[in-house]
Formats: C-alpha cells, structure tokens, sequence
C-alpha cells in the first residue's frame, strides 16, 4: 500500500506544490509537506493521531503502587503509556530491558525514560 505523502500535493492556497520536511512538536518528529511559498503546513495524518494519543496521556496522573521485589521495589507501570510506547517503537528490536533509564532528579521527583534519550 502507498502512502498518501508518496503522491504530490499541491498547496490550495498559492498552487505551488509541496515539499516534504520535518516539524517538531511536543518533543516528537513529525512527517509534513510544507508550501515553500506561503508556509502552509499539513501534518501526516499518523503522525497527527499520534500527536493527540501522547497529549491525551501527557497531562494524565495515573496511581501506581509500589512493590517489594526481592530486595527492590517495583512499580506497574499502565497499560495505556506502554502501548503508546510499543507503538512508538515498534520497529525496534530491543528488548524492554535494554531502553528503559531511571533517574533521580531531585527530592520527590524519579524519572523513567524509555528509548535513546542522551543523559543531560
């Protein structure tokens, strides 16, 4: 199946046809075409859905209990941010194991990240 970018578009506004970049939003790359004469942008719509499953789970406090494992604790972490995740990544061959970074930040504040994210 081909993608609906793989066709050209024209912009409707000035006619000029549009080329294929690359927006950043909310830290995620985004596939776009973008009208060099005019500045209009449309948004792939995947990515787009994609944008509104992370905004959806952004702001979203989720209640999580902490376990004793051994001689560690553990948290569950939801369902819902480990599909978001899968789904980000699914091309990747890794295991969970191998992309998952805890950090202590400050007092009161663990950080989990998933994926290649350099260390600050």
């Amino acid at each position: 199946m081909t993608d609906i970018f793989d066709t050209k578009i024209t912009c409707k506004k000035c006619g000029v046809e549009m080329k294929q970049g690359i927006l950043n939003k909310s830290g995620m790359e985004l596939r776009a075409v973008i009208c060099s004469k005019c500045g209009d942008k449309i948004i792939h719509p995947a990515d787009m859905n994609c944008l509104n499953k992370f905004n959806n789970l952004k702001g979203k406090n989720f209640n999580v209990k902490l376990r004793m494992v051994g001689n560690s604790h553990a948290i569950s972490i939801p369902k819902e941010i480990l599909d978001f995740i899968n789904e980000q990544h699914k091309d990747m061959q890794r295991d969970m194991d191998d992309m998952v970074r805890l950090c202590f930040e400050d007092f009161g504040k663990l950080i989990v990240r998933f994926g290649e994210e350099e260390d600050d």
